[in-house]
């Protein structure tokens, strides 16, 4: 796979001082973690996502849309981490600085070892309560579906991100200033679709970053990139990590 990784691109990543990555539904997808509308399989195939995803339908249906993340959360917690998530976990060691960016809400980059990660969407292994978004660990099982807040009594909801919601504020903040402040920036596995995390690599860019494309699809940004590497993540972040820095997965 030598030919996988230009000589320049080695070279850009090796004197690289803060190294941004951001990635998306393609890293998790090589864990066989389903893309969210790939999960409308089965009993959930009769719904729509948006009647299973948006502040509205929780109000109509709170008992439906928490019993869907359930199931969501089954999912993910039988994935696992796959060599594109460890050889991130592992260039964070490496670099004087890193900032791990992810659209993906199964902490599966936690799991591989990053310490950090900017979860632009949130975290479906997480709770909170719906009326004042404020996170919730530990509540009272009574048997009610969905359990309500020990606090102030509202109902308890996955925190992430749904339709027509606002990102975290200090998540995007964080993101778009490593992405206007990084010299290389990575996108991995993202269809640079999705707003507004598809507006960071062009920060980068505008920033004169390198920009760097891991995904064996084509996207929108594919053609301004500077270098594109069109194998999963899991195939490049390792040859990447063996080639520029010597570090091979065990």
């Amino acid at each position: 796979m030598k030919d996988l990784i230009p000589d320049e691109l080695r070279k850009v990543l090796r004197n690289a001082q803060h190294i941004v990555v951001l990635t998306g539904a393609g890293t998790s997808a090589e864990s066989g973690v389903p893309t969210f509308r790939e999960a409308q399989t089965g009993l959930w195939a009769q719904y729509d996502p948006q009647e299973l995803a948006t502040p509205q339908a929780f109000r109509r249906n709170p008992k439906l849309v928490w019993e869907w993340y359930i199931w969501r959360r089954e999912l993910v917690t039988n994935a696992e981490p796959n060599p594109g998530h460890f050889a991130l976990a592992e260039m964070e060691k490496l670099l004087p600085k890193f900032t791990l960016i992810t659209q993906n809400v199964d902490g599966l980059h936690q799991r591989a070892g990053s310490l950090t990660p900017i979860e632009l969407h949130g975290n479906i292994m997480q709770t909170k309560c719906f009326e004042d978004g404020e996170t919730v660990t530990e509540w009272a099982e009574t048997g009610e579906v969905p359990p309500r807040c020990p606090r102030c009594g509202g109902l308890l909801r996955p925190d992430v991100v749904w339709f027509g919601e606002s990102l975290p504020f200090m998540a995007l903040n964080q993101a778009i200033r490593a992405a206007r402040q990084c010299d290389v920036f990575l996108s991995v596995g993202t269809s640079a679709l999705v707003q507004p995390a598809a507006s960071l690599p062009v920060e980068a860019m505008q920033a004169k970053a390198v920009t760097v494309e891991v995904n064996p699809q084509a996207t929108p940004l594919t053609q301004y990139m500077d270098f594109v590497l069109a194998r999963p993540s899991g195939t490049a972040l390792p040859e990447l990590l063996k080639q520029v820095w010597g570090i091979e997965l065990s």
